[in-house]
């Protein structure tokens, strides 16, 4: 008969065995969280005093101080806000617009190769051809209210996208792919199951890339024909020589940028967390 030794046992009440030890949080692990505000502070330093004693004309370089407060009186300004509302409108607009058919066409020519031998060149053709040529067309053709920026937003987003989405369905493992069809799985099951989760890091790659371009062709096709929007602020505070403001909406501008960045980059770790460093192909 089998016998427990008690020892083995610990006695009801002992303390717990010795717990593996916690790594302490060390800023050497990630240098970022200190560089990057030291490189923040250093410049912005370094750009007040260089400024005030090389005698800089703000007209020709305001120092971040002026910057500061010409962001402060224009964020107290209802005007502003509005400004950027149209902004942001028009560029999450032509961003889901551009994205919604760069990922049908994208996965309609990563399936059918003759598809793709016959558009992608028409296609790279129409890349080439550079956009802010195209702005004063999409103005002639649709006006000077929202729908000419959004169009120009959906146009400067969609080919970055376009390219991820087709690179991604195409990384699909094809040993997966043969054992599904052994199985007897069907396309649609194989895209859901295969190519789909192996296209998500290029797609939030594209993603990433493609809201950044967003705004920017909301910005210039402000830049070309509008009467609001922060693109038609940045001109403007141009004509009216106030470089200070200008800064202050180019810092707004960046905000935005970064904002949407760091969105796209959370939705990544959620959705795709496995391969977050997938490199942007088409940027």
């Amino acid at each position: 008969m089998a016998t427990t030794d008690v020892r083995d046992k610990p006695s009801p009440g002992a303390p717990p065995g010795p717990q593996p030890a916690r790594r302490r949080f060390d800023l050497r692990d990630r240098p970022q969280l200190w560089l990057v505000p030291t490189v923040f502070v250093v410049v912005v330093l370094a750009w007040e005093y260089g400024t005030q004693l090389l005698d800089v004309d703000e007209y020709v370089l305001p120092r971040p101080s002026q910057i500061a407060e010409a962001l402060h009186r224009q964020l107290t300004d209802d005007q502003f806000w509005g400004h950027f509302w149209v902004t942001t409108q028009e560029s999450l607009l032509g961003f889901a617009i551009g994205v919604g058919a760069a990922v049908l066409l994208g996965t309609f020519i990563s399936q059918i190769r003759v598809v793709e031998a016959t558009l992608m060149p028409y296609i790279v053709a129409f890349q080439t051809v550079p956009k802010v040529a195209l702005a004063p067309l999409f103005v002639l053709w649709f006006g000077f209210g929202l729908t000419s920026k959004v169009v120009m937003a959906a146009v400067i987003s969609f080919f970055p996208m376009l390219v991820n989405v087709i690179e991604g369905l195409r990384a699909a493992d094809a040993d997966r792919i043969q054992m599904l069809t052994v199985f007897g799985a069907s396309r649609s099951q194989i895209f859901r199951m295969v190519r789909l989760p192996s296209a998500l890091p290029f797609i939030f790659a594209g993603l990433d890339i493609g809201i950044v371009f967003a705004i920017l062709g909301a910005v210039v096709g402000e830049f070309i024909g509008a009467k609001e929007g922060l693109g038609y602020l940045l001109l403007q505070t141009n004509y009216n020589f106030d470089i200070a403001g200008m800064f202050a909406v180019l810092v707004v501008l960046s905000l935005m940028g970064l904002v949407a960045h760091f969105v796209i980059r959370l939705l990544q770790r959620r959705l795709a967390f496995w391969a977050e460093d997938t490199k942007v192909i088409g940027a």
